[in-house]
């Protein structure tokens, strides 16, 4: 089929066509970074945490003294240990997708010249690592003697374990085992790599900082009491809760117990990834009214140009064009109207994507995407001129020749 009558008809419909085309491009910018968006969100959904996230708990309480902690620890440690199928229960200052409390800057030297990045510390008492379930890849874990008394806002002169992530970002290509590095004045030393330990908050990290953690041994005392860290067997976990809440009420009738943060691990996954599950549920609806709305565009478009061409299809059929040369026309046609706006759509896709960076953080839409977004609507634009195509073939030589 020769292009060159197709593009004449086109230039004759110029506003119409440029309408649909730019329909088009909007719907391809949109549609990639949609979709870039919620394959994101859905990474973020499955994100490894490196614990045994169905076989722990937490509990966290509020409204006690300092001066309290000491007994307070001990008070809650020995009830919750005493309740049946309790597996351990230790202290530790966050836990994964729980409330934040060791986010800071840590420094490679000393003399604070040389940043390594925002990193969440885990405090952890005796146990902690082991209830945790983490993985070490290399080195040690923390030790008995690791674990040493701390009167500042965190210990120092820790032997502590990072996460690979982490290591490679300090220390890229090098075995980060004996290496130093400082938070302020205090100083820590790698002396082992976790495979993986979230931040409480990955939401709020880009790519693979959302794994950068240290885990810090230390005994319990005033900076490190009030959240505890419990392991039980899956399918005893929700009597567990149960009896650690009315035990809670028993031994520390002075604390309040925070019910929010007081949960199950997989509890506390499920509310740290409301909004996100909404997200791409929104953008789903999103991408499907506006493939919706740029489908009847075309379907519109087409049926008002088979019905201003019948007597040109007419007189096609009359002199030898058969039903399949009338569908090939139409669809060539809507062909070339929605790769000329899916070229214009690429533009726009990665100028979205930029404004998407500036003010939202997002890294750089990846080139598969266009692709992806480009077979989409080929496939919905092909679907969408068929029905008035179809009409247009089935039209009569003769009923379209009459008036002529």
């Amino acid at each position: 089929m020769h292009i060159h009558p197709i593009l004449a008809a086109l230039r004759r419909h110029r506003l119409a066509t440029m309408l649909i085309a730019f329909e088009i491009a909007l719907a391809c910018a949109v549609l990639c970074n949609a979709c870039f968006l919620i394959a994101n969100r859905i990474d973020l959904l499955h994100v490894q945490s490196g614990v045994d996230e169905a076989s722990l708990a937490t509990v966290q309480l509020t409204g006690y003294e300092d001066d309290q902690a000491v007994d307070l620890n001990a008070r809650v440690l020995a009830g919750l240990r005493s309740i049946p199928g309790m597996q351990s229960v230790s202290v530790l200052n966050s836990i994964p997708f729980g409330a934040r409390r060791g986010t800071a800057g840590i420094t490679l030297d000393m003399a604070g010249q040389h940043f390594g990045g925002v990193v969440e510390h885990y405090v952890g008492g005796p146990g902690s690592s082991q209830a945790l379930g983490l993985r070490i890849t290399a080195g040690r874990g923390p030790q008995p003697d690791d674990f040493r008394a701390f009167t500042g806002l965190m210990p120092n002169d820790a032997s502590v374990q990072i996460t690979r992530s982490l290591a490679d970002n300090m220390w890229p290509g090098v075995s980060p085992l004996g290496k130093d590095f400082w938070l302020d004045k205090f100083h820590y030393r790698v002396v082992g790599v976790i495979d993986h330990l979230v931040r409480p908050d990955p939401s709020g990290w880009p790519g693979e900082s959302k794994d950068w953690s240290v885990f810090v041994p230390a005994l319990p005392g005033k900076y490190l009491a009030g959240s505890y860290l419990l392991r039980a067997d899956p399918k005893d976990m929700p009597r567990v809760m149960r009896d650690a809440r009315a035990t809670i009420a028993k031994v520390a009738p002075d604390a309040v117990l925070d019910q929010e943060g007081s949960k199950t691990l997989s509890d506390l996954r499920t509310d740290q990834f409301r909004q996100d599950r909404a997200m791409v549920g929104m953008l789903i609806g999103v991408i499907i009214a506006l493939l919706l709305v740029t489908a009847l565009g075309i379907v519109g478009l087409a049926s008002f140009w088979v019905a201003q061409r019948r007597k040109q299809i007419g007189i096609r059929r009359a002199i030898g064009a058969t039903r399949s040369d009338i569908l090939h026309y139409f669809q060539t046609e809507n062909f070339l109207i929605v790769t000329f706006g899916i070229v214009l759509g690429m533009v726009l896709a990665f100028a979205l994507n930029v404004v998407l960076m500036k003010f939202y953080e997002l890294p750089h839409l990846p080139l598969v995407y266009l692709p992806i977004g480009a077979l989409v609507l080929w496939g919905l634009g092909q679907l969408a001129v068929l029905g008035p195509a179809l009409r247009a073939a089935d039209v009569s030589p003769m009923v379209a020749t009459r008036s002529v």
